[in-house]
């Protein structure tokens, strides 16, 4: 389906953006062709739409490098559950890397009650898990810790798995179109809005092994979603299209402004290289901003200094050059 946008629709797009400065997670900064692309649509019966939706996954699908995918609607959080309780199951190891993978804590436990399939857990800070040497069925961890603004090796996650016979469950919320090499995990789940540039509501599993596990819920059997037995996120899916056409000029203005970030505050900054996420950076000071307009990360368990997130210049696409970053200064 083709249509006209009006010619004053830039200008509101400009409007809106210019209404806020975000330095947050995600969703990123308005972009254009978020609502160009939206149009009524129905999960059956609507060619126009079906087009869209297969071409938008199996974009997702290159860019997680895995065989398989599954949409729904809803949150990261919801994927992550439906994939612990479809696909894990024997020993299985949480890497701890701050909140979000305390958070993979619960829904780990909680699908060891609720299928039976999981036999222990265990827990781990990455920092040490250089001294696990026994065989577990499932490692689980966080890609882009963004309660810390960390960034684990997954390439020495997927060795030490290899060493552990392991697969790798992923939380790949933060680092999906952003950070490399997801197809070393087995299995990831994510949200439409973060790294890949769309509005909120859509969750996407992908993954190469169809899970075995039987799940006692109509919602969070997989296999529901596999099917699309339920409305499925229609217009987030809408707001990837033509994003994932150009997928790479939105992800460069990500790297212009925290390469433009970290060349402002590098006296603050102390992480290496290896653990540095494209989508956020932790300095050890507090940041102030110099408007009113600007909308600051609050990380939820942060004790000192700050997060800032680099989404905020995804709407100028390859006319971004970190002048955001001038909004900010450091708290003395």
């Amino acid at each position: 389906m083709t249509s006209k946008i009006p010619e004053d629709f830039s200008n509101f797009i400009d409007y809106r953006n210019s209404q806020k400065q975000l330095f947050t997670a995600g969703p990123s900064s308005l972009i254009k062709e978020n609502l160009t692309d939206l149009r009524p649509c129905f999960g059956r019966g609507d060619r126009d739409y079906a087009l869209l939706e297969d071409y938008v996954m199996k974009k997702i699908k290159d860019i997680s490098g895995h065989k398989e995918i599954v949409r729904l609607q809803g949150s990261a959080s919801l994927a992550l559950e439906i994939i612990s309780l479809n696909f894990l199951y024997g020993k299985v190891l949480i890497i701890s890397t701050g909140f979000y993978s305390d958070r993979l804590q619960k829904i780990v436990k909680n699908a060891k009650k609720i299928v039976g399939e999981i036999k222990e857990i265990k827990v781990i800070s990455i920092e040490n898990i250089s001294k696990i040497t026994e065989r577990f069925d499932w490692i689980v961890a966080c890609y882009t810790e963004t309660s810390r603004g960390f960034k684990i090796s997954l390439e020495k996650l997927r060795d030490k798995a290899d060493i552990l016979k392991s697969k790798i469950m992923l939380d790949a919320t933060a680092s999906i179109g952003l950070e490399e090499n997801h197809q070393l995990a087995d299995v990831i789940g994510f949200s439409s809005c973060k790294g890949l540039f769309g509005l909120t509501g859509a969750a996407f599993i992908t993954y190469n092994d169809t899970p075995f596990n039987k799940v006692d819920s109509f919602y969070l059997d997989i296999s529901t979603h596999i099917k699309k037995e339920m409305t499925g996120p229609y217009h987030a899916i809408c707001s990837l299209y033509s994003i994932l056409k150009n997928h790479e000029i939105y992800k460069k203005t990500v790297i212009i402004n925290k390469q433009t970030f970290l060349d402002k505050f590098k006296t603050y900054i102390n992480l290496p290289q290896e653990n540095q996420p494209l989508l956020c950076t932790y300095i050890s000071s507090s940041i102030a901003s110099k408007k009113d307009s600007v909308i600051l990360y609050k990380p939820r368990d942060l004790l000192k200094g700050s997060i800032v997130c680099h989404l905020g210049e995804a709407h100028l696409s390859d006319k971004a050059n970190g002048d955001i970053n001038n909004l900010l200064d450091i708290v003395n």
